[in-house]
C-alpha cells in the first residue's frame, strides 16, 4: 500500500522522507497552488463575497505531476504547516487534485522529528474548515482594502501607491509617535548626589530622595542649590538599613513575537531574517551521520502560546539536573499562562531534541541558524530552571531635614540567570543599579566628600524599533504570528517608513497618507477596529461566526467611507524629503527622488537644473550594516585581515573587514567533509538560480571545480579518480574523462 504525503516545503519533505520507509512517497507543492488573480479584484461582492481562485501562473507542470502522484497512490495525506495558512494550502490542494473533503487526509507536525512524524501519521483528521475560512476571510479583507483603496490613493496622493489593512495601522502608530516627539516639550529637573565615606573609609554614593513627608522633586537650580547647601552643613548619618531577599522569575519560552523581539535586541536580526532561520531550523538541517542525518531542530515557529508538553518538560528537567545540578531545577515543572486572546493550537517555540546542544552541532549550522538556535535553546532551558535569588539592600541617610538613599543588590544564587537573561528595549540603567554596597550600620556617621547637583531634562518617547512595534501591536491584539514578519518590510518597501539604525521613522509620504486615511477612512487606521477584526477572524476559526457575515459587516461601513472619500477627493502635495547634499550647480538643497534603480538625490529646481547624485546610505544605516557583519575566524587571502559574514542581495557571502580598502570576497556555503580534487581546498554547498543545490570549490573562480553531483571520499578502482554520488540516483560514478566507471551505491553510501 503506497501512501503519498504532500507538504508545501521541499526541505521539509526531504526531512520527513528520511524518517519513513519505502511505502511512503513525500513530495512538495512549493507553497500555494492557487490564489486570487493579481489583475482583478477576484471577489464577487454581490454573490456573498465569493472568491474566484485561479491556479498560480507557472505551476501548471507541478499540478500535473501532483495529479499523477495522487492517481498512483493508495492513500493521500496532506501535511502542510499546522496553522491557518497551512490548512488553506491543504484545502486548495484537495480541490485542485480532486481529493475528497470528507475523508481523514490531514496530518500536522508540531516538530519535524522521527517520533512525532510517525505518531502524527497514525492520527489523520478531516480538514478544519474553520481554519480555512478564517484564512480566506483575512485574504479577502486584505484584497478588498488593497484594491478599493489604492485607486483613491492614486488620485489623491501619488500613482502606484497601495494600502494594506494591518500595515496602515502600523504606519499610523509610527506617525503618531513622531508627532508626539515633535510636540514634546522638555521639562527641567535636578538630582543631587552625595559622595560619602563610611567610618571604615569605603566610598558610597547616595541620591537625594526627599524628607519625612515624602519624595521631593527638584525642578530648578535654586531648589537643588538649597538642598546642597543644607546637606553640606548638616552632614550624613545612616538612619535605616533594610535587607531583603528577592526572587526573580525566568521569562516564558518564546512565542513568534517574543522571538522576533529578542532576536532584534540580542542578534540585531530583522524579523524576516529571524523567521527565515527559524523556518530552516523547523524544517530540518543535515547534521551528518553522527547525529542521525537530517533533523528538525525546533518546534513550529508560528505560535502565540507558551504551553510546553509534559514530555519536553521532563526531558529538560533531566538535562538541567545533569548539567547544572539539582538546585537549579524548580521544585515542580513551571507552567506559564498564555495571554488572553492568544491561539493555543501549538506549543511554545522550543528545541525538538534536548540531546542536540547548540555547541555540539555548531559546525553543521549556518551562522544565522546557530545564533538563533542557541537563543531559542537558552531561553527555553532557562524558562524551566529555578528562580534567581537576589539580595537587596536599601540604606537611608539623614542630612538635617532631608533624606538620601542608596540601593544595591547582589546575586546570591543565579538560578536561570546562569543560562539566560531577557533584554529590554530601554537599555538605561536603573536608578538603583546592581551595585554592591559596603557594610553600613544604623547610626554610622558618614564623611562627606562632596554633594553634587546635576541638571537633567525629560526626554521624548523613543521611536519604535521593529521589536517594540511588534510588541505594541501584540498588546493591542493586532496581527497574528504569521503576519508579524511582513509588517515592517511591507511599509518600508512601500516608502511609508524608513529605517534609521534600528529606529523606524515615517517619511513625508507616510505622514501625508496617514493624515488622509485618518480623515477619510478612520476605521481602517483605527487600532481598536483592527484588533476587533482580528477577534472576528478568530471567531470564524472557532465556528462562532461565518466568513460571509464578517465580510458583509465590514463592507457596509467601508463602502460608505469609500463613496464619501471619492466624492470629496482632492490632489495632495507630498513634501519632498530633503538631504544634507547641496547642489554644486545652483546651491539648492537636494531632495530624494525615486527612479527605476531606487532612490537618488536630485536638484529641486528641475528642469532648470538637472543635477543628480547617488544617495549614500545614512551613517546610522552603515553602522547597522557593520553591526550585522558576523566574525568568522577566517583570514583574508589578500591582506590578512579578518573575514566577516555579510548578507547581500543574492544571499550570504564572506567579505574582508577592511572593505573598501580591500574588496576581497569569498562565496558562502556549508562545508562538506570532502576536499577539492583539483586544488585540495574545502568544498561548499551552494544554490543555483533554479534553487538547486550544487557543490563548488571555496576558491572559485581561481579553482573552477563545481558539480551538481555530490563528491565523495570513494576512489575509482579503475583510474583512481574521485567518485561522485549521482544526483537523484543511488549510483556512484567517475567523472574522469575517458573512464566511465559506475556502480550502484550501497545503502549507507546513499544516506
Amino acid at each position: 500500500m503506497t501512501t503519498l504525503i504532500i507538504m508545501e516545503s521541499p526541505t521539509k519533505a526531504k526531512t520527513v522522507k528520511g524518517y519513513l520507509g519505502s511505502s511512503y512517497r513525500v513530495i512538495a507543492s512549493k507553497g500555494h497552488v492557487r490564489d486570487l488573480p493579481k489583475s482583478t479584484l477576484g471577489v464577487d461582492i454581490e454573490d456573498d463575497f465569493k472568491p474566484k481562485y485561479i491556479n498560480i501562473r507557472g505551476k501548471g507542470e507541478l499540478i500535473k505531476e501532483l495529479r499523477r502522484e495522487v492517481k498512483n497512490a493508495d492513500r493521500v495525506l496532506l501535511a502542510t504547516d499546522p496553522d491557518r495558512e497551512g490548512e488553506a494550502i491543504a484545502w486548495h490542494l484537495s480541490v485542485v487534485l480532486g481529493i475528497p473533503l470528507d475523508g481523514k487526509q490531514r496530518v500536522t507536525f508540531n516538530e519535524i522529528t522521527k517520533n512525532v512524524v510517525r505518531d502524527s501519521l497514525k492520527h489523520p483528521r478531516p480538514l478544519d474548515m474553520g481554519l480555512v475560512n478564517a484564512q480566506q476571510a483575512r485574504r479577502i479583507l486584505d484584497r478588498i482594502v488593497g484594491y478599493k483603496l489604492s485607486p483613491y490613493l492614486w488620485s489623491t496622493v501619488r500613482s502606484g501607491l497601495s494600502a494594506g489593512r494591518v500595515q496602515s495601522v502600523a504606519t499610523r502608530i509610527i506617525v503618531d509617535r513622531e508627532d508626539e516627539i515633535r510636540a514634546f516639550v522638555p521639562e527641567e529637573y535636578w538630582t543631587v548626589d552625595a559622595l560619602l565615606k563610611t567610618p571604615q573609609g569605603d566610598p558610597v554614593k547616595a541620591r537625594f530622595w526627599g524628607d519625612k513627608n515624602g519624595k521631593i522633586a527638584l525642578s530648578n537650580e535654586a531648589e537643588a542649590a538649597a538642598v546642597v547647601e543644607s546637606s553640606k552643613k548638616a552632614g550624613f548619618v545612616a538612619s535605616e538599613v533594610k535587607h531583603s531577599m528577592k526572587q526573580r522569575q525566568p521569562s516564558p519560552p518564546f512565542t513568534t513575537s517574543t522571538l522576533q523581539q529578542e532576536a532584534s535586541r540580542k542578534l540585531n536580526f530583522q524579523s524576516g531574517r529571524t523567521m527565515r532561520a527559524a523556518q530552516e531550523l523547523y524544517e530540518g538541517v543535515d547534521l551528518g551521520s553522527e547525529f542521525g542525518g537530517v533533523q528538525g531542530l525546533i518546534t513550529y515557529m508560528r505560535t502565540d502560546s507558551v504551553r510546553v508538553s509534559a514530555e519536553a518538560q521532563a526531558d529538560t528537567l533531566s538535562y538541567i539536573n545533569e548539567k547544572y545540578g539539582a538546585r537549579y531545577a524548580p521544585p515542580s515543572p513551571r507552567q506559564y499562562k498564555t495571554r488572553a486572546g492568544a491561539q493555543d493550537a501549538h506549543e511554545a517555540i522550543r528545541p525538538a531534541n534536548m540531546s542536540l546542544e547548540p555547541a555540539k552541532i555548531r559546525r553543521m549550522l549556518t551562522a544565522d541558524q546557530y545564533r538563533l538556535y542557541k537563543l531559542i535553546w537558552n531561553r527555553f532551558v532557562a524558562s524551566q530552571m529555578a528562580s534567581a535569588e537576589i539580595a537587596a539592600v536599601t540604606i537611608s541617610f539623614n542630612s538635617g531635614e532631608y533624606i538620601y538613599r542608596a540601593s544595591g543588590s547582589t546575586v546570591k544564587f543565579p538560578g536561570f540567570l546562569a543560562v539566560y537573561e531577557e533584554s529590554t528595549d530601554d537599555n538605561k540603567e536603573s536608578e538603583d543599579g546592581d551595585k554592591l554596597l559596603p557594610p553600613i550600620n544604623d547610626g554610622d556617621v558618614m564623611t562627606t566628600c562632596d554633594v553634587v547637583p546635576e541638571q537633567h531634562y525629560t526626554e521624548p518617547p523613543a521611536r519604535y524599533t521593529e521589536a517594540s512595534l511588534i510588541k505594541y501591536l501584540e498588546e493591542l491584539g493586532i496581527g497574528r504570528p504569521s503576519t508579524f514578519p511582513m509588517i515592517v518590510p511591507t511599509i518600508t518597501q512601500r516608502g511609508y517608513v524608513t529605517r534609521q539604525g534600528k529606529s523606524l521613522l515615517p517619511t513625508s509620504l507616510g505622514e501625508t497618507t496617514t493624515k488622509l486615511m485618518k480623515e477619510s477612512f478612520p476605521d481602517i487606521v483605527d487600532c481598536q477596529f483592527t484588533a476587533t477584526m482580528e477577534t472576528r477572524l478568530d471567531e470564524i476559526e472557532e465556528g462562532q461566526r461565518t466568513m460571509q457575515g464578517v465580510l458583509s459587516d465590514f463592507y457596509v461601513g467601508f463602502s460608505e467611507e469609500l463613496e464619501r472619500a471619492n466624492s470629496a477627493a482632492v490632489k495632495l502635495e507630498v513634501p519632498p524629503e530633503e538631504t544634507d547634499l547641496i547642489c554644486e550647480k545652483c546651491g539648492a538643497r537636494m531632495i530624494v527622488k525615486n527612479g527605476r534603480f531606487g532612490k537618488f538625490a536630485a536638484c529641486p529646481n528641475y528642469p532648470e537644473c538637472k543635477n543628480t547624485k547617488p544617495l549614500d546610505k545614512p551613517a546610522a544605516e552603515k553602522k547597522a550594516a557593520e553591526e550585522q557583519a558576523q566574525p568568522t575566524g577566517l583570514k583574508c587571502e589578500l591582506c590578512g585581515g579578518d573575514m566577516v559574514l555579510r548578507h547581500g542581495r543574492y544571499g550570504n557571502f564572506y567579505a574582508c573587514s577592511n572593505y573598501p580598502e580591500c574588496k576581497y570576497t569569498r562565496p558562502y556555503g556549508q562545508k562538506i567533509d570532502v576536499k577539492c580534487p583539483k586544488c585540495g581546498s574545502d568544498i561548499l554547498t551552494k544554490w543555483g538560480r533554479n534553487k538547486s543545490m550544487f557543490y563548488s570549490c571555496v576558491r572559485y573562480p581561481e579553482c573552477d571545480f563545481s558539480s551538481w553531483d555530490r563528491p565523495t571520499k570513494e576512489v575509482c578502482p579503475k583510474c583512481g579518480g574521485m567518485l561522485f554520488h549521482k544526483k537523484g540516483k543511488a549510483q556512484l560514478v567517475c567523472k574522469t574523462e575517458g573512464c566511465g566507471y559506475k556502480r550502484e551505491a550501497a545503502e549507507d553510501e546513499e544516506k
